[in-house]
């Protein structure tokens, strides 16, 4: 099986433009990125998939590869399926999220020891959650899973619903999880997908990955321990430590 890492990066974000060439310690965020993902051993390359030539060549000076793709996608996965078409040696894509500049080498390895099952569609990650905030953050996605470890769906709300119990003792009644937006796809699976059309789910949520489960296909999870620290915003910066 052979895996292919791809980080899409934009330049025109609307919270934080340039957000990708911000310095962080003396590099830049998708240079973090990019070296993070360099140290995984189950992938065998990794590409920086950008619509912007500024991001194409700061890659390429730091010694990366890039690939300059559309500047019509609507998301990552959209952008992900452009390069695979070009790489259709790979068996698996790996979507690495380009605003984690500390994302853990493990956390991908563990997207991609999803296929070694024989069936699997699409992988993500999830972590359990241990505070109420942020089980009432509706920017943090919630996820329920089946015994087959298979997301069911995908919420911004908190699910389950408890019955019977105050919300705010949810936790200590039920197992919650959140997901962590890092994706693996069968290169065919990816192709596939992204010629859905939105779905009724996806439009209410705001989540791509309803989508899939809306027309049948099955995402597998894997459960890590480990944070994820996004920059969304410039204040995001301030929680780093470098």
């Amino acid at each position: 099986m052979k895996v292919l890492g791809i980080i899409p990066a934009r330049y025109a974000s609307t919270r934080f433009p340039g957000k990708p060439l911000v310095d962080i310690g003396g590099k830049s965020m998708i240079q973090r990125v990019y070296e993070q993902a360099k140290k995984c051993d189950a992938l065998a390359d990794v590409f920086v998939a950008t619509d912007d030539n500024r991001i194409f060549d700061h890659v390429l000076a730091f010694g990366g590869k890039a690939v300059m793709t559309s500047d019509a996608h609507p998301s990552g996965t959209d952008r992900c399926a452009e390069v695979a078409r070009l790489h259709p040696e790979y068996d698996v894509v790996i979507n690495i999220q380009g605003d984690e500049p500390f994302i853990d080498p493990e956390q991908i390895n563990k997207v991609a020891g999803c296929f070694t099952e024989p069936g699997t569609q699409l992988a993500t990650l999830i972590k359990k959650i241990n505070t109420t905030a942020e089980l009432y953050n509706l920017s943090t996605p919630k996820v329920i899973i089946n015994t087959s470890h298979e997301a069911i769906y995908f919420s911004r709300s908190p699910i389950p619903h408890v019955r019977g119990q105050e919300p705010q003792n949810w936790l200590y009644h039920n197992t919650y999880y959140k997901h962590i937006g890092i994706y693996g796809y069968k290169s065919d699976v990816l192709q596939q997908i992204t010629q859905l059309p939105l779905s009724s789910l996806e439009k209410a949520e705001s989540l791509e990955q309803l989508r899939w489960i809306e027309n049948g296909y099955r995402i597998k999870v894997a459960e890590t321990d480990m944070e994820s620290h996004a920059v969304d915003v410039p204040e995001d910066l301030e929680k780093l430590r470098y």
